[in-house]
Protein backbone atom coordinates (compact mmCIF):
# COMPACT_ATOMS: atom_id res chain seq x y z
CA UNK A 1 0.00 0.00 0.00
CA UNK A 2 1.13 3.62 -0.44
CA UNK A 3 3.10 5.25 2.35
CA UNK A 4 1.01 6.67 5.21
CA UNK A 5 1.82 9.47 7.65
CA UNK A 6 2.99 8.98 11.22
CA UNK A 7 0.09 11.13 12.45
CA UNK A 8 -2.52 8.45 11.81
CA UNK A 9 -0.27 5.70 13.19
CA UNK A 10 0.64 7.54 16.39
CA UNK A 11 -2.79 8.91 17.24
CA UNK A 12 -4.17 5.36 17.17
CA UNK A 13 -1.25 4.17 19.30
CA UNK A 14 -1.88 6.94 21.83
CA UNK A 15 -5.56 5.99 22.11
CA UNK A 16 -4.88 2.28 22.50
CA UNK A 17 -1.75 2.54 24.71
CA UNK A 18 0.86 0.84 22.55
CA UNK A 19 3.87 2.16 20.65
CA UNK A 20 4.84 1.99 16.99
CA UNK A 21 8.39 0.88 16.26
CA UNK A 22 10.46 3.39 14.31
CA UNK A 23 13.41 1.49 12.85
CA UNK A 24 16.46 3.05 11.25
CA UNK A 25 17.60 1.45 8.01
CA UNK A 26 20.84 1.98 6.10
CA UNK A 27 20.50 -0.37 3.14
CA UNK A 28 18.01 -2.48 1.19
CA UNK A 29 18.55 -5.59 3.31
CA UNK A 30 17.63 -3.70 6.47
CA UNK A 31 14.51 -2.24 4.84
CA UNK A 32 13.44 -5.71 3.68
CA UNK A 33 14.05 -7.30 7.08
CA UNK A 34 12.12 -4.61 8.98
CA UNK A 35 9.10 -4.78 6.68
CA UNK A 36 9.08 -8.59 6.55
CA UNK A 37 9.13 -8.79 10.36
CA UNK A 38 6.35 -6.18 10.67
CA UNK A 39 4.20 -8.04 8.15
CA UNK A 40 4.67 -11.31 10.04
CA UNK A 41 3.52 -9.50 13.19
CA UNK A 42 0.72 -7.64 11.36
CA UNK A 43 2.08 -4.40 12.80
CA UNK A 44 2.31 -0.87 11.41
CA UNK A 45 5.89 0.32 11.13
CA UNK A 46 7.93 3.48 10.65
CA UNK A 47 11.06 3.36 8.49
CA UNK A 48 13.52 6.06 9.47
CA UNK A 49 16.39 7.60 7.56
CA UNK A 50 18.98 9.48 9.58
CA UNK A 51 21.38 12.10 8.27
CA UNK A 52 24.03 9.38 8.20
CA UNK A 53 21.87 6.97 6.19
CA UNK A 54 21.02 9.69 3.68
CA UNK A 55 24.69 10.56 3.26
CA UNK A 56 25.61 6.89 2.91
CA UNK A 57 22.91 5.69 0.52
CA UNK A 58 21.68 8.91 -1.09
CA UNK A 59 18.29 10.53 -0.48
CA UNK A 60 16.85 9.39 -3.80
CA UNK A 61 17.92 5.78 -3.25
CA UNK A 62 16.59 5.64 0.34
CA UNK A 63 13.23 7.04 -0.74
CA UNK A 64 12.88 4.78 -3.77
CA UNK A 65 13.72 1.63 -1.80
CA UNK A 66 11.20 2.35 0.97
CA UNK A 67 8.44 3.53 -1.41
CA UNK A 68 8.80 0.43 -3.57
CA UNK A 69 8.82 -1.89 -0.55
CA UNK A 70 5.76 -0.14 0.91
CA UNK A 71 3.85 -0.46 -2.35
CA UNK A 72 4.23 -4.24 -2.13
CA UNK A 73 3.46 -4.48 1.59
CA UNK A 74 0.10 -5.16 3.23
CA UNK A 75 0.76 -3.12 6.35
CA UNK A 76 0.82 0.67 6.89
CA UNK A 77 4.35 2.08 6.55
CA UNK A 78 5.56 5.63 7.11
CA UNK A 79 8.87 7.13 5.95
CA UNK A 80 10.32 9.48 8.56
CA UNK A 81 13.32 11.82 8.66
CA UNK A 82 15.21 11.05 11.87
CA UNK A 83 17.04 13.96 13.53
CA UNK A 84 16.78 16.41 10.66
CA UNK A 85 19.37 19.01 11.60
CA UNK A 86 18.29 21.89 9.39
CA UNK A 87 15.34 23.37 7.52
CA UNK A 88 16.78 22.62 4.08
CA UNK A 89 17.05 18.88 4.79
CA UNK A 90 13.38 18.82 5.75
CA UNK A 91 12.47 20.64 2.52
CA UNK A 92 14.34 18.04 0.45
CA UNK A 93 12.71 15.12 2.29
CA UNK A 94 9.23 16.59 1.95
CA UNK A 95 9.73 17.27 -1.75
CA UNK A 96 10.91 13.73 -2.50
CA UNK A 97 8.08 11.99 -0.66
CA UNK A 98 8.80 11.50 3.04
CA UNK A 99 5.55 11.20 4.98
CA UNK A 100 6.93 12.44 8.31
CA UNK A 101 9.50 15.11 9.15
CA UNK A 102 11.64 16.02 12.14
CA UNK A 103 13.68 19.02 13.08
CA UNK A 104 16.01 18.40 16.00
CA UNK A 105 16.92 21.75 17.47
CA UNK A 106 17.47 20.41 20.98
CA UNK A 107 21.05 21.72 21.07
CA UNK A 108 19.97 25.21 20.03
CA UNK A 109 18.72 28.03 22.26
CA UNK A 110 14.98 27.64 22.93
CA UNK A 111 13.83 30.50 20.70
CA UNK A 112 15.92 29.33 17.74
CA UNK A 113 14.64 25.76 18.16
CA UNK A 114 11.07 27.08 18.17
CA UNK A 115 11.61 29.34 15.16
CA UNK A 116 12.97 26.63 12.85
CA UNK A 117 10.64 23.90 14.11
CA UNK A 118 7.63 26.17 13.50
CA UNK A 119 8.80 26.81 9.92
CA UNK A 120 9.06 23.06 9.30
CA UNK A 121 5.60 22.54 10.82
CA UNK A 122 4.06 25.24 8.61
CA UNK A 123 5.65 23.66 5.54
CA UNK A 124 4.66 20.10 6.43
CA UNK A 125 1.11 20.92 7.48
CA UNK A 126 0.53 22.76 4.20
CA UNK A 127 0.59 19.36 2.47
CA UNK A 128 -0.67 17.16 5.32
CA UNK A 129 2.70 15.87 6.55
CA UNK A 130 3.25 15.71 10.33
CA UNK A 131 6.34 16.95 12.15
CA UNK A 132 8.23 15.68 15.19
CA UNK A 133 10.10 18.15 17.37
CA UNK A 134 12.52 17.68 20.24
CA UNK A 135 12.97 19.46 23.54
CA UNK A 136 15.51 18.45 26.16
CA UNK A 137 18.87 16.88 25.28
CA UNK A 138 19.41 13.16 24.63
CA UNK A 139 23.14 12.49 24.72
CA UNK A 140 25.15 9.68 23.19
CA UNK A 141 27.55 7.21 24.76
CA UNK A 142 30.40 8.90 22.88
CA UNK A 143 29.79 11.99 25.01
CA UNK A 144 30.78 10.02 28.16
CA UNK A 145 27.95 11.66 30.06
CA UNK A 146 27.30 10.93 33.72
CA UNK A 147 23.98 10.02 35.33
CA UNK A 148 23.73 13.51 36.79
CA UNK A 149 24.32 15.05 33.36
CA UNK A 150 21.58 12.87 31.85
CA UNK A 151 19.21 14.04 34.58
CA UNK A 152 20.17 17.70 34.11
CA UNK A 153 19.36 17.54 30.39
CA UNK A 154 15.94 15.91 30.78
CA UNK A 155 12.85 17.57 29.34
CA UNK A 156 11.06 19.93 31.70
CA UNK A 157 7.28 19.26 31.49
CA UNK A 158 6.27 22.91 31.53
CA UNK A 159 8.82 23.77 28.83
CA UNK A 160 7.53 20.84 26.75
CA UNK A 161 4.01 22.30 26.90
CA UNK A 162 5.28 25.74 25.95
CA UNK A 163 7.26 24.24 23.04
CA UNK A 164 4.23 22.35 21.68
CA UNK A 165 2.07 25.46 21.91
CA UNK A 166 4.76 27.62 20.27
CA UNK A 167 5.46 25.24 17.37
CA UNK A 168 2.35 23.13 16.69
CA UNK A 169 4.35 19.88 16.39
CA UNK A 170 2.42 16.62 16.00
CA UNK A 171 4.72 14.50 18.19
CA UNK A 172 7.45 15.31 20.67
CA UNK A 173 10.79 13.62 21.33
CA UNK A 174 11.56 13.89 25.03
CA UNK A 175 14.65 13.30 27.13
CA UNK A 176 13.50 11.07 30.00
CA UNK A 177 16.55 8.93 30.82
CA UNK A 178 17.60 7.18 27.62
CA UNK A 179 20.96 7.66 25.88
CA UNK A 180 21.81 7.21 22.20
CA UNK A 181 23.98 4.29 21.04
CA UNK A 182 23.93 2.27 24.28
CA UNK A 183 24.96 -1.35 23.64
CA UNK A 184 23.69 -2.72 26.97
CA UNK A 185 20.22 -2.40 28.49
CA UNK A 186 21.04 -0.34 31.56
CA UNK A 187 19.01 2.86 31.24
CA UNK A 188 16.05 3.62 33.49
CA UNK A 189 13.32 6.07 32.59
CA UNK A 190 11.92 8.90 34.70
CA UNK A 191 8.32 7.72 34.80
CA UNK A 192 6.91 10.61 36.79
CA UNK A 193 8.37 12.96 34.19
CA UNK A 194 6.83 10.97 31.31
CA UNK A 195 3.40 11.01 32.97
CA UNK A 196 3.57 14.72 33.69
CA UNK A 197 4.64 15.61 30.13
CA UNK A 198 1.91 13.39 28.64
CA UNK A 199 -0.72 15.01 30.86
CA UNK A 200 0.32 18.48 29.73
CA UNK A 201 1.07 18.19 26.01
CA UNK A 202 -1.58 15.62 24.99
CA UNK A 203 0.25 14.58 21.80
CA UNK A 204 2.25 11.38 21.11
CA UNK A 205 5.61 11.23 22.88
CA UNK A 206 8.71 9.78 21.22
CA UNK A 207 11.55 7.88 22.87
CA UNK A 208 14.96 8.13 21.23
CA UNK A 209 17.87 5.96 22.36
CA UNK A 210 15.70 2.96 23.22
CA UNK A 211 18.39 0.32 22.62
CA UNK A 212 19.76 0.86 26.12
CA UNK A 213 16.39 0.84 27.91
CA UNK A 214 15.25 -2.26 29.81
CA UNK A 215 12.08 -3.88 28.46
CA UNK A 216 10.06 -3.48 31.66
CA UNK A 217 10.98 0.19 31.74
CA UNK A 218 9.87 0.52 28.13
CA UNK A 219 6.51 -1.18 28.68
CA UNK A 220 5.79 1.04 31.65
CA UNK A 221 6.73 4.16 29.67
CA UNK A 222 4.41 3.14 26.83
CA UNK A 223 1.47 2.93 29.24
CA UNK A 224 2.40 6.42 30.43
CA UNK A 225 2.43 8.04 26.98
CA UNK A 226 5.35 6.91 24.80
CA UNK A 227 3.84 6.18 21.37
CA UNK A 228 6.85 6.02 19.04
CA UNK A 229 9.99 4.11 19.99
CA UNK A 230 13.14 4.63 17.91
CA UNK A 231 15.46 1.66 17.38
CA UNK A 232 18.85 1.91 15.66
CA UNK A 233 21.82 0.58 17.64
CA UNK A 234 20.19 -2.81 18.30
CA UNK A 235 19.59 -3.21 14.58
CA UNK A 236 23.15 -2.30 13.66
CA UNK A 237 24.52 -4.72 16.25
CA UNK A 238 22.37 -7.58 14.96
CA UNK A 239 23.23 -6.87 11.34
CA UNK A 240 26.98 -6.84 11.98
CA UNK A 241 26.70 -9.92 14.20
CA UNK A 242 25.10 -11.74 11.28
CA UNK A 243 27.96 -10.81 8.99
CA UNK A 244 30.52 -12.02 11.52
CA UNK A 245 28.61 -15.26 12.04
CA UNK A 246 28.38 -15.97 8.32
CA UNK A 247 32.05 -15.24 7.68
CA UNK A 248 33.22 -17.23 10.70
CA UNK A 249 31.23 -20.27 9.61
CA UNK A 250 32.20 -19.98 5.95
CA UNK A 251 35.34 -17.85 5.67
CA UNK A 252 35.74 -18.82 2.02
CA UNK A 253 32.31 -17.41 1.06
CA UNK A 254 32.47 -14.70 -1.61
CA UNK A 255 28.75 -14.30 -2.37
CA UNK A 256 27.61 -11.22 -0.39
CA UNK A 257 23.98 -12.33 -0.66
CA UNK A 258 24.67 -15.38 1.49
CA UNK A 259 26.51 -13.29 4.07
CA UNK A 260 23.89 -10.55 4.24
CA UNK A 261 21.10 -13.14 4.27
CA UNK A 262 22.25 -14.19 7.74
CA UNK A 263 22.27 -10.53 8.80
CA UNK A 264 18.70 -10.14 7.57
CA UNK A 265 17.45 -13.06 9.63
CA UNK A 266 19.09 -11.82 12.83
CA UNK A 267 17.73 -8.35 12.20
CA UNK A 268 14.21 -9.72 11.70
CA UNK A 269 14.38 -11.43 15.09
CA UNK A 270 15.23 -8.13 16.77
CA UNK A 271 12.44 -6.26 14.98
CA UNK A 272 9.86 -8.95 15.83
CA UNK A 273 10.94 -8.87 19.46
CA UNK A 274 10.73 -5.07 19.65
CA UNK A 275 7.29 -5.00 18.03
CA UNK A 276 6.03 -7.45 20.64
CA UNK A 277 7.57 -5.48 23.51
CA UNK A 278 5.94 -2.32 22.15
CA UNK A 279 2.53 -4.03 22.14
CA UNK A 280 2.16 -3.32 18.42
CA UNK A 281 1.53 -6.85 17.09
CA UNK A 282 -1.82 -7.16 15.33
CA UNK A 283 -2.36 -3.38 15.20
CA UNK A 284 -2.02 -3.06 11.42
Amino acid sequence: MPLVTTKELLEKAMREKYAVGAFNANNIEMVQAIIEAAEEESAPVILQASQGAIKYAGLENVTAIVKNAADMAKIPIALHLDHGTNYEQNVKCLRIGFTSLMFDGSKLPYEENVSITRKVVEMGHAVGVPVEGEIGKIGGTEDHITVSEVEADMTEPEEALRFVEDTGVDSLAVAVGSVHRMKKKEAKLDHERIKRIAELVKIPLVLHGSSGVMDDEMKKGIKEGLCKINVATQLNMAFVEGMRKALNEKPEEVDPRKILGVSKELLKKVVRDRIRVFGCSGKA
